[in-house]
């Protein structure tokens, strides 16, 4: 393992006095060796570079009252240990990588971006999985332990870092060592192609995500089975794999600190370096491929719990149902995402679409229709043949969306990005807003315009799924550039139902202040069986409601479900035979351009 190169004695001492240079040398200096500890301690969360930043800020402001230049490192550990135990407090609990929006690399947590960035194979591989088992207490412990091994620390800086006796920190680290052999011996069982069949049974119900509660499950299964403990027999102990490994580097945008006196101004001794230039980095993926770190690795009412909407072929997953809350207008102050202000409504622009899947006649129907653009839901529109002069938008329908090959074909297919479908219902989605916010810098990474999750309901809701997720973004200064919502609505008769559509809509552009995309609505009383109002009732709110829409500030695009007739009727516009429905033809007869 390579030691990073800490500032001298000379350079900290001249650092005490307030010689600029001295401090910006401190600052850059030290980046290395609290990336790495800060990294795996934080198991990759986008705080990282706010727990570093307000590390060096503190050690440069208290650099003055170090009585021993000589115990720089020492101190410095203990003043990051701090930092992460106060991010710890300020945070609520929350389920182990549960809420690990992906910073280091766009592709992996930090044990995927040691493995990757690092090619490891084997028992090195095993030992990066491993840590994602860890507790967050013992994950902070590694992170140091770690640096011990590989000689850039040594236990009298873990024991000033702890603040502990050295013999409990050497009790401490044994446990710790206890628990991550644990963490590799379920690893390799669970790894193996011939697992056993009680194990197999076991993981039928785990969902793929390291946590106590099955770190102890399965370490009960494996002490118990002979065959599963067999496996892990040969493990090379921790330290010998440890030591050997180099150390990832810091950002390259944090290597070269600007010179002294350009800086944002700092109170102390730090007044004029130039701190925030040097070490805070934007949480954009582009920003952020070079992070240090290794492995640590509508209104409506209230419907039945069981419902079905109508039904669509496989390629259109959007086929469950949303419950819509009555709507109401939030007192909370709007979330915006730092540095992306809501684009305006393009007056003279296009709104009209649909959402469709594959069916008969579907190519045909879309070009009568006359609608500017639609979506299916997927990445592409295989199968569909996409008329002269509209536009298709891709989604990335929900986590299994997310790849490479998947990325790559949105990517080509336009320049606008639908994000997630309706990640907050049953059978949909179903993604927490933290597992959204994990895969969102994939999405960012396209380059694309980017709207956010289709909720299926309490977009303008305080705490609701959206709010959240929205509130995470803007924290991580996340990208989302339009609001994309789903409505469906119960009132049959069209001045309600076009008055409860309109104070939603407003609810939640006066929330976010940003572009909203209205990507399904209709009016339907989910059931079973479901109801629908009568065509013309159909066809009245659909061309109120447009024209509302097209009105309303902020709304830029709507999209009627859905282009093809469901099998219980009711929405479609085109029948399976291209005949156009009573709303169909109403569709067909609005206008194509905006007001």
């Amino acid at each position: 393992m390579v030691t990073p190169p800490l500032p001298s004695i000379r350079t900290v001492r001249a650092a005490q006095r307030g010689d600029q240079r001295a401090l910006a040398d401190v600052a850059s200096g030290c980046l290395p060796l609290l990336y790495n500890i800060v990294g795996r301690a934080l198991n990759g969360h986008p705080d990282v570079d706010d727990v570093v930043q307000e590390t060096v800020l503190r050690a440069l402001r208290g650099i003055s009252s170090l009585r021993r230049p000589g115990s720089f490192r020492s101190w410095l550990v203990a003043v990051a240990v701090r930092q992460i135990r106060d991010h710890h407090r300020a945070r609520p609990p929350v389920t182990p990588l549960d809420d690990v929006p992906e910073v280091a690399d766009p592709g992996g947590d930090f044990a995927d971006v040691t493995i990757l960035r690092l090619s490891l194979s084997g028992q090195r591989k095993e030992i990066a999985d491993a840590t994602r088992w860890l507790d967050p207490d013992d994950r902070e412990l590694l992170s140091l332990w770690w640096l011990e091994e590989g000689g850039v620390l040594d236990r009298a800086d873990l024991v000033a870092a702890l603040d502990q006796p050295g013999p409990h920190v050497a009790v401490r680290v044994q446990r710790m060592k206890r628990q991550l052999d644990l963490g590799r011996a379920i690893v390799r069982a669970l790894g193996d192609p011939e697992r056993c069949a009680g194990l197999a049974a076991l993981a039928a119900d785990w969902d793929g995500r390291p946590a106590p509660l099955w770190r102890k499950r399965f370490a009960r299964h494996i002490r118990d089975c002979a065959g599963c403990s067999a496996r892990s027999s040969d493990l090379i102990p921790a330290e010998r794999l440890l030591a050997s490994l180099p150390l990832v580097p810091a950002p390259a945008a944090l290597a070269h600190p600007s010179p002294p006196g350009h800086g944002l101004p700092r109170t102390g001794r730090a007044a004029h370096l130039p701190v925030k230039a040097l070490i805070a980095v934007p949480l954009a993926v582009g920003a952020v491929a070079g992070l240090a770190g290794f492995a640590t690795i509508g209104h409506g009412g209230e419907r039945p719990a069981a419902v079905s909407r109508p039904a669509a072929p496989p390629r259109s997953p959007a086929a469950a149902d949303p419950a819509r809350p009555p709507v109401r207008t939030p007192a909370a102050p709007a979330l915006v995402p730092k540095g992306h202000p809501p684009a305006a409504h393009a007056a003279g622009s296009c709104a009209k679409g649909v959402a469709t899947w594959k069916a008969a006649g579907v190519s045909p129907a879309l070009k009568a229709s006359g609608a500017c653009w639609y979506y299916d839901w997927g990445a592409d529109s295989t199968g569909i043949t996409t008329p002269r002069g509209v536009e298709f938008v891709p989604m990335i329908w929900g986590a299994d969306s997310v790849t490479a090959t998947t990325l790559a074909r949105v990517k080509a297919r336009g320049r606008t990005l639908l994000g997630f479908n309706e990640p907050d219902w049953k059978g949909q989605a179903e993604m927490t807003p933290a597992q959204a916010l994990k895969l969102w810098p994939k999405l960012m990474g396209t380059g694309m315009r980017l709207g956010s999750p289709a909720v299926a309901a309490n977009g303008d809701k305080a705490g609701g799924w959206l709010d959240e997720f929205m509130s995470g973004a803007a924290a991580r200064h996340y990208r989302v550039d339009f609001i994309t919502l789903h409505w469906y609505g119960t009132d049959f008769t069209t001045p309600d139902a076009v008055a409860q559509l309109r104070r939603y809509v407003r609810a939640v552009y006066a929330r976010y202040h940003k572009p909203i995309w209205l990507t399904e609505f209709a009016l339907i009383r989910f059931g079973s069986p479901n109801v629908y109002p009568t065509g013309p009732q159909q066809a009245a709110f659909l061309k109120a409601s447009t024209a509302m829409l097209t009105r309303l500030h902020g709304v830029e695009r709507y999209a009627w479900f859905a282009l093809p007739t469901p099998k219980d009727g009711g929405t479609g516009l085109f029948t399976a035979t291209g005949t156009p429905t009573t709303v169909g033809r109403a569709f067909q007869d609005l206008p194509r351009t905006s007001p």
